[in-house]
């Protein structure tokens, strides 16, 4: 019996592969195991750490130097606490029409789904004019150390490509003129900083005039948490708010600088998740995530630091960044240095090419519409490595109506994280025709 993207995704859930941010977390050589037996080809495995297993095919096209497709998911999740959820995060059970678990949607409904996709081309089924590569990646939920980063850096000729299909599948959202379906055209830069001082150690039950390095850290971070974000309006959210079924006053300020704070504040009264999506995509964000301090109750601490999650917008770089936190950080500024622990610039595809006009085609095939939009993503994924090198990402899929735009954002890297088999089922379907007619479409 065939394996359905369903079971094939319950099965990947199931593989638990958390990724902690640790080195020997992750265990992806349990997906790349399922997928080799789910293809029944054996792939090249790339394993730059033991356990942190990346998998990759390249079928070669029929006509030589016809434009390259890859296929791009990833095979980690991140950690899922049970508590707060209605099912065990790794069961992957199927209730009320919805597959439950960690990775549902971020992203192994689309990893299956690409699969079952790229499954005919490997065993000869379907083919391409040009190369087509699937790459099922480690490492993705920890800015891809062990997965795309140096197999883009170092395996190019293996996973090249002209074009990217990753995530993420969003839902349609409603429109001026029915359904929208947003495609991911670009996201955020990850700028990850660490925030350092140092002080002189003593003890803690005399601390009068003792040089305490939390002191100017949490000064610094005050400052930060309570600096007004920089905001920066792009023509994909322009295009974006354009579309969307709202009230004129609302739209002409969501594109404003001046007004597209207080809009942002009263859409959080009702829908708070979609405000904190509008604010992310129209601004610099900045989020003190992780401090560290000490070594004892009693000691006074030597040594203090701060992880700050920053992701830019296109045209803000590191230098950009640096400044906010200094300038941010007011007096304190002198104290701190800064440390860069990821350092990549938002990046956007254009969509005056083939691969955009498959996705057309093929959302016009299965829903009827052409009203397909651009998004910009909050968070970043691995088409970042590509995109450096000139290749055109984009992440699309199809869902029914069963969880609105606005939940699904909340569901990501939070609790009861689901999607529908019915979604799951119309992804799969929706590549299927993206790839094909990518296929007919992209002439050498």
């Amino acid at each position: 019996m065939a394996i359905t993207t369903v079971d094939l995704c319950r099965e990947l859930i199931r593989n638990r592969c958390v990724n902690d941010g640790s080195p020997d977390s992750g265990h992806e050589e349990r997906s790349v195991s399922t997928l080799r037996e789910f293809f029944g080809v054996a792939g090249e495995i790339f394993e730059p750490s033991p356990g942190r297993q990346s998998l990759v095919y390249r079928i070669p096209g029929t006509e030589p130097g016809a434009p390259a497709l890859a296929l791009v998911p990833h095979l980690d999740v991140v950690p899922a606490n049970p508590t707060g959820w209605k099912v065990d995060p790794f069961s992957a059970e199927i209730v009320d029409g919805f597959l439950w678990g960690r990775g549902a949607i971020d992203m192994l409904n689309v990893t299956a789904a690409m699969a079952q996709v790229f499954k005919p081309y490997l065993t000869g089924e379907a083919e391409m004019r040009g190369d087509l590569v699937f790459a099922a990646v480690a490492d993705e939920e920890n800015a891809g150390r062990y997965g795309a980063g140096p197999l883009v850096e170092d395996h190019w000729s293996l996973v090249g490509a002209d074009y990217l299909l990753t995530e993420v599948a969003y839902p349609s959202i409603p429109g001026r003129n029915g359904p929208l379906f947003p495609v991911a055209v670009g996201e955020k830069g990850p700028h990850w900083t660490r925030l350092e001082t140092t002080g002189t150690p003593g003890h803690g039950s005399a601390p009068y005039g003792t040089d305490n390095a939390l002191a100017p850290l949490t000064e610094a971070l005050h400052g930060v948490f309570n600096t007004a974000a920089p905001v920066k309006i792009g023509p994909e959210w322009r295009e974006f708010v354009a579309a969307i079924d709202l009230p004129d006053e609302l739209a002409a300020a969501l594109v404003d600088p001046a007004n597209v704070d207080a809009a942002i504040d009263a859409l959080a009264i009702d829908d708070p998740t979609l405000a904190r999506y509008i604010h992310a995509v129209t601004h610099l964000t900045v989020s003190p995530n992780v401090l560290r301090a000490g070594v004892k109750a009693n000691v006074v601490p030597e040594s203090a630091s701060a992880e700050i999650d920053i992701r830019t917008l296109p045209g803000m770089d590191r230098g950009f960044v640096d400044a906010h936190l200094r300038a941010a950080a007011g007096p304190a500024a002198s104290r701190l240095t800064l440390t860069p622990i990821a350092d990549h610039p938002a990046t956007v595809s254009s969509r005056d090419n083939p691969l955009w006009e498959a996705i057309v085609t093929g959302i016009e095939t299965h829903t009827g519409s052409t009203n397909v939009i651009p998004a910009l993503m909050t968070g970043f994924t691995d088409a970042r490595f590509w995109r450096a090198r000139g290749t055109i990402a984009y992440g699309v899929g199809l869902h029914d109506d069963a969880i609105g735009f606005g939940e699904f954002l909340s569901l990501f890297h939070g609790r009861n994280e689901r999607v529908s088999v019915g979604s799951v089922d119309l992804t799969t379907q929706l590549l299927a025709s993206v790839v094909a007619t990518f296929g007919d479409l992209a002439a050498a």
